[in-house]
């Protein structure tokens, strides 16, 4: 198993909005690519909220082609979509883990 995770670092300003975004819209388009079977989206509890807060979205697939196809032909269309919409004010790191166990 591969989990593409996804921490999110976004302003007060966009909260409501970008929260709705993802819930609604954003984390069911990236399933709805094929990439990936499943999906889970979490708030870091005990985060420094000051400047904004941080979210992560993790999504679960059964193999790393499945996680390099995506990043390459859908990944760039879904990030300008959330640009588009929310520009600078959120900050996202990308990493991919590999379940050893």
């Amino acid at each position: 198993m591969y989990i593409y995770n996804v921490t999110i670092k976004i302003t007060h300003e966009i909260e409501t909005d970008w929260l709705k975004w993802m819930q609604e819209t954003h984390m069911q388009e990236v399933l709805d690519t094929g990439m990936f079977d499943s999906f889970h989206f979490f708030y870091l509890h005990e985060g420094d909220d000051e400047e904004g807060k941080t979210y992560i979205a993790q999504y679960y697939t059964t193999n790393e082609e499945r996680y390099k196809r995506y990043m390459e032909e859908f990944a760039p269309t879904l990030r300008e979509k959330g640009y588009a919409l929310f520009g600078n004010k959120f900050i996202a790191f990308r990493s991919i883990l590999k379940k050893i166990k």
